[in-house]
């Protein structure tokens, strides 16, 4: 049976490779939230500073009058 070696708590441990498989793939997810969390947020606040630059949000109406 295949082998495979997890850092846990800064000590090497030898696990089964099906368990060593779930923690990669656990630890590979979680790193995906993250990044996925961190481009939201990057988005999010550049359209907020965009909005605030151009003299905050304006409704539908004003949009439709300004057009015309």
């Amino acid at each position: 049976m295949a082998k495979g070696v997890v850092e846990v708590h800064g000590q090497e441990v030898e696990v089964r490779e099906d368990t060593y498989k779930a923690y990669r793939g656990v630890r590979w997810a979680i790193i995906c939230i993250i990044v996925f969390a961190a481009i939201v947020a990057v988005l999010f606040l550049g359209g907020f500073l965009t909005t605030l630059k151009n003299g905050g949000p304006s409704s539908p109406v004003q949009t439709e009058q300004s057009t015309h």
